[in-house]
């Protein structure tokens, strides 16, 4: 059974400056290192495309980008769990409790600060990780943004 998690902060800054931060492939990198380390991702991020989000073995998750309003919302659907090698995985226990677990991030400025939410639909056992992890992820987002 799916749940619905949310992390968001108050950031310093454009929600243009924290869009463009967090797609950067390099800011990327950075922000999400401190919760994923040596995280990254390949793809383009718009509409209707597939972005695999990777540890440096190659294993990791294949989203879907449901929407894409840039500067104001992302959404994202998790269809495959991604294999060291880079074979898709839809069909062990493992990845049926992951595909169709879902992400969205919403940037909501007003007067030069932007609320950034990050809203997910998982799992118990893979809330239990986001809700160690994003938090950790988020703060290096918000530093980065406000340096």
């Amino acid at each position: 059974m799916k749940k619905e998690i949310k992390f968001e902060d108050n950031i310093a800054a454009s929600a243009k400056h924290i869009w463009e931060t967090m797609l950067a492939p390099d800011t990327y990198k950075e922000w999400s290192g401190a919760a994923w380390p040596g995280s990254s991702y390949e793809g383009e991020w718009k509409e209707g495309a597939e972005i695999r989000f990777v540890s440096p073995e190659g294993e990791g998750t294949l989203v879907k980008i449901l929407a894409y309003e840039p500067y104001h919302y992302i959404s994202a659907e998790h269809i495959a769990v991604l294999l060291k090698g880079g074979a898709q995985d839809r069909e062990s226990e493992m990845a049926k409790d992951w595909v169709g677990s879902t992400e969205s991030y919403t940037f909501t400025e007003n007067n030069g600060t932007t609320l950034f939410s990050v809203q997910m639909r998982v799992s118990d056992g893979w809330a239990d990780m986001f809700n160690t992890d994003w938090p950790k992820a988020l703060a290096k987002l918000k530093a980065i943004c406000e340096r």
